[in-house]
């Protein structure tokens, strides 16, 4: 076999190693509509056939069978043989486990698609429940996964103090560079949570600097608007898109990498010169979501190059170059966002209001980047402390 073997696909291949952790015991499975092994069989099925006893299923945003919307709040079911727990409900209170969802279990398996951007919220789902197990003296078994955008690029500073939410719930760049595995390990350390709590089966044969098609694995929606690869590596500057009133692109069969707004000249985006990615203009019409039925111009980014392209700073300066033909009062979503009412969204998503007050103000996004730069070079060196994989 080539390629990479996942934590999931290590269980299923009756790796000593890696059974040894679950074989024989109860637990709960904290797991996606993307946990499959690499044959596409579900971590459920793949656990029950090595012997596992799942007794408690848990969901993170979009719920366990990854069909809600962002931001749609899930309801948890206990009326079938294996209940099944939402992690994400209608307030910030529901992102965690009650303590009596684990209590009774042998351990918590988490088997986690991420996409490698801090905004995705299935990392902070991961930490979350890592705190209340360990609270309760219950192991964490994490099945490891590939970053789709690799191991060695960081870009985007950690967010400043007062704008963690739970689109980064933990200053770390937007785009980190880490695994589920690596992270949780990253937040042991700054939570000082006993790190005996988390075992991990890591992956074999994955390296920092594999593209995911290096890796032989197939890809799988993790969440509703992640259809492809080519979602992912956009994503660390899409989601800013979500914090403006211009369409990200939900409601099309290419969000993040769509985006724009009914009349927007897309003139001053195409003068940008972006490394690695090629943009061409167009015009679409979401399904649902902002400008629902209309058609929109805007532009679609085709990455040319990942190793070169930068996508949290190309999408800030696509973004300032198309936000100044809107009114300021109506540039920025104000609506209440991730559970939280008294901060922009934009200003949740890129860590603090330098960028967003660069843009009201006109002014050059010159010292905003080299800060951002500046940020991410630092939080390079702190991540380094939870690496498993070299390069």
């Amino acid at each position: 076999m080539t390629g990479v073997r996942t934590g999931l696909d290590r269980i299923a291949d009756g790796d000593s190693d890696a059974l040894r952790l679950v074989a024989g015991r109860n637990v709960g499975l904290l797991a996606h509509a993307a946990s499959v092994d690499r044959k596409l069989r579900s971590a459920s099925w793949v656990l029950h056939q090595a012997g596992v006893r799942v007794s408690a299923l848990f969901g993170p945003e979009h719920g366990f069978a990854g069909a809600a919307q962002d931001m749609v709040g899930v309801g948890s079911r206990d009326d079938a043989d294996v209940p099944v727990y939402s992690l994400y409900g209608s307030d910030a209170e529901d992102l965690s486990p009650k303590p009596d969802w684990l209590r009774g279990l042998d351990a918590l398996v988490i088997d986690l698609q991420d996409v490698g951007s801090r905004y995705y919220t299935y990392v902070w789902t991961a930490a979350l429940t890592m705190k209340v197990a360990a609270n309760l003296g219950i192991e964490v078994v994490l099945l490891d996964r590939p970053n789709p955008l690799g191991g060695v690029r960081v870009e985007g500073a950690a967010q400043r103090e007062g704008y963690l939410s739970f689109v980064g719930l933990y200053p770390v760049s937007v785009r980190h560079g880490l695994t589920v595995a690596e992270l949780l390990l990253w937040v042991c350390e700054r939570e000082q949570i006993d790190r005996s709590v988390l075992r991990i089966v890591p992956m074999d044969g994955w390296t920092r600097s594999m593209e995911w098609k290096d890796t032989g694995l197939p890809w799988v929606t993790p969440s509703p608007n992640m259809p492809t690869f080519d979602t992912a590596l956009v994503y660390p500057g899409g989601c800013v898109v979500e914090g403006t009133t211009l369409s990200e692109g939900r409601g099309t069969t290419r969000p993040f990498e769509l985006w724009g707004a009914p009349g927007l000249d897309v003139g001053p985006i195409l003068d940008l010169d972006l490394h690695g990615a090629t943009l061409r203009p167009v015009e679409f019409t979401p399904t649902f979501q902002k400008h629902a039925g209309r058609t929109c111009a805007g532009v679609q980014v085709h990455v040319t190059d990942p190793w070169v392209f930068r996508p949290y700073e190309a999408y800030l300066r696509m973004l300032a170059a198309a936000l100044p033909q809107l009114a300021a009062e109506s540039r920025w979503r104000t609506e209440v966002y991730e559970f939280v009412s008294d901060r922009p969204a934009v200003d949740l998503l890129t860590g603090g209001p330098e960028f967003r007050i660069a843009v009201d103000r006109g002014a050059s996004l010159d010292e905003v980047l080299a800060e951002e730069a500046r940020g991410a070079a630092k939080f390079d060196d702190e991540r380094r402390v939870a690496w498993l994989y070299e390069k």
